[in-house]
């Protein structure tokens, strides 16, 4: 008899992740060791450790140069999350592949420290390894949720750049992409917005998110089945923030009035508009080439030609260019800058964030630190 129906799902789409790992980590690791060849103990002889032995060193003074990819899961606890963990224990006993676990204390809440050394015992039982927590200072930058997901993927990348991981699994799933769905839509963002949270994101594809077509209820229940402790974070169910209160009341009452699947048609939407946002990317990638003179500097005629989409995409790669920071620049800053391109009346120069501004002269656009 095979697993629950529910283990068996989570197993899978860990395993198609996996597998992805695998294949480019083998395709980068060098002509000198052919994908899928079986690691040398650390220990045997001719290896760093037993060279080190034999001189009279220490067996921990030399690193082991790993000869599968390292991958850690982020873990907080949750339902989510630990099902993400048990996949991975069990998927990696089976594939050339390492597996470890990160869990990120934010210090948000009274006994934040005791739960994370909870999740380490459960991660290191599952016989992850290595296995740490980290602990984070949370800032006001942006607000509560932003600030606290600015500090946990610094974390992240900070602990995959130590234990030089190859890849770190999220454990966000499908109702996690229809909420990124709604709250891009409901700050008027772009079609990148509403694209929602990419399958594989970060430095070199280092985040991968191996739910994203699976139910909160299938990892919970896997949980349950496999009886994994779960614990529910109280921030999840706080009125005081957006998320949860699209989560618990938002998403039912649109359920309620439209009826089921706007969870499923969320994430198809994310899926669609991630498609045309990588084409017109890509499309802005190119034009952005013929609107330059031969001093670099953009013309505002060959912008003006351009479909407004595909030149708001080339001021915005301009302005992240000049210094801007992407995760302030917002949709009212590059209409500002469009209107020097379609409304110019003699504006004076635009200050935006990162200490950049945009003015027009003699039929260029400068853009420029202050």
């Amino acid at each position: 008899m095979g697993p629950h129906p529910a283990v068996a799902a989570i197993r899978l789409a860990v395993r198609r992740v996996l597998h992805d790992v695998i294949t480019e980590f083998h395709r980068h690791a060098g002509p000198d060791r052919p994908a899928g060849a079986a690691r040398r103990p650390a220990h045997a002889a001719g290896s760093p450790y037993a060279e080190a032995a034999a001189a009279g060193g220490s067996l921990t003074a030399l690193p082991e140069r790993p000869d599968t990819p390292l991958v850690l899961v982020a873990c907080s606890g949750g339902a989510d999350s630990m099902a993400l963990a048990s996949a991975l224990a069990f998927e990696a006993r089976k594939l050339d592949v390492r597996a470890g676990g990160i869990t990120v204390d934010h210090n948000l809440q009274p006994g934040s420290g005791l739960r994370a050394a909870e999740v380490v015992t459960r991660l290191t039982a599952m016989d992850l390894d290595p296995v740490e927590a980290v602990a984070v200072h949370v800032g006001r930058a942006g607000g509560p949720e932003a600030a606290a997901r600015d500090a946990r993927y610094a974390a992240l990348d900070a602990a995959a750049e130590r234990h030089g991981a190859a890849a770190v699994l999220l454990g966000h799933t499908r109702d996690d992409q229809a909420e990124t769905v709604l709250l891009g839509l409901a700050r008027g963002s772009g079609i990148r917005s509403l694209s929602g949270m990419a399958a594989a994101s970060g430095p070199a594809g280092r985040y991968r998110r191996p739910f994203l077509q699976l139910d909160r209820q299938t990892a919970r229940k896997a949980c349950l089945v496999q009886s994994i402790p779960v614990w529910d974070d109280p921030h999840n169910i706080d009125p005081a923030y957006t998320r949860s209160r699209l989560r618990h009341e938002g998403l039912p009452a649109l359920e309620k009035a439209l009826g089921k699947g706007v969870v499923e048609a969320l994430a198809r939407t994310a899926q669609l508009s991630r498609d045309d946002a990588d084409a017109l990317d890509t499309w802005a990638a190119e034009a952005e080439l013929t609107v330059r003179d031969e001093t670099g500097r953009l013309e505002c005629a060959g912008l003006h030609a351009l479909p407004p989409a595909v030149r708001r995409r080339v001021l915005r790669r301009a302005l992240i260019g000049a210094g801007a920071p992407a995760g302030s620049l917002f949709a009212r800053h590059l209409e500002e800058v469009d209107r020097l391109i379609t409304g110019w009346r003699g504006q004076r120069a635009i200050n935006l964030p990162g200490r950049v501004e945009a003015l027009r002269q003699g039929g260029r656009l400068v853009i420029r630190q202050s």
